[in-house]
């Protein structure tokens, strides 16, 4: 294994125990979150063990993170600046069926605000189970129909329309129209 790549592989424990820790979840309750052992999390931030990519997965999506932001180097640039071109979006993982997330944004780890290009097929939703996690969310409809319901009250965003809202208030997503939803959809994470 190269220096550069055991490097990365080395941090990756570290930036999942910095994390649990300063999002106040014991071992237990980040198990519980993620679907993975308490044990086999505790050998991963002990770099006793190198995670699985479904694994990580998992605990990157418990923890409320892109998979890049445990394995991207570390820049020494204390102003990060990041241009990405139209044709140089990179995919950012979801497990919701129907959308598709382009990334616009730089990495999580310099940043607070991500960023995303979303297109949402018609009928694809955020499930029967409505979010809520921590942070704010700035969804820029630009084309089609997207329909939020956050707390009791729902709103139908056209072409033009935004909705800027607080995560920790129960909330779901869908489309509801006949063609492809296009939304400039952003997310703010607290640190």
């Amino acid at each position: 294994m190269s220096g550069r790549v055991a490097a990365v592989v080395s941090g990756i424990g570290p930036k999942i125990k910095a994390l649990r820790k300063q999002k106040g979840y014991s071992l237990q309750s980040l198990a519980e979150r993620a679907d993975v052992s308490a044990a086999t999390i505790h050998k991963i931030e002990q770099s006793d063990m190198v995670p699985t990519i479904t694994t990580l997965l998992k605990i990157a999506t418990a923890l409320g993170r892109p998979v890049s932001y445990f394995v991207e180097e570390e820049d020494d640039d204390n102003y990060p600046t990041v241009f990405t071109p139209a044709d140089g979006r990179s995919p950012i993982y979801t497990s919701h069926v129907g959308i598709k997330l382009d990334g616009i944004s730089g990495p999580y780890g310099e940043f607070l605000v991500a960023a995303a290009v979303a297109t949402v097929i018609p009928g694809a939703s955020s499930g029967s189970k409505p979010l809520q996690h921590a942070g704010e969310e700035l969804i820029y409809l630009v084309s089609g129909e997207l329909e939020f319901r956050v707390g009791d009250v729902t709103h139908v965003l056209k072409p033009g329309d935004a909705l800027h809202f607080l995560t920790h208030q129960t909330h779901f997503w869908r489309n509801p129209g006949d063609g492809n939803a296009v939304a400039i959809w952003m997310a703010v994470r607290p640190q």
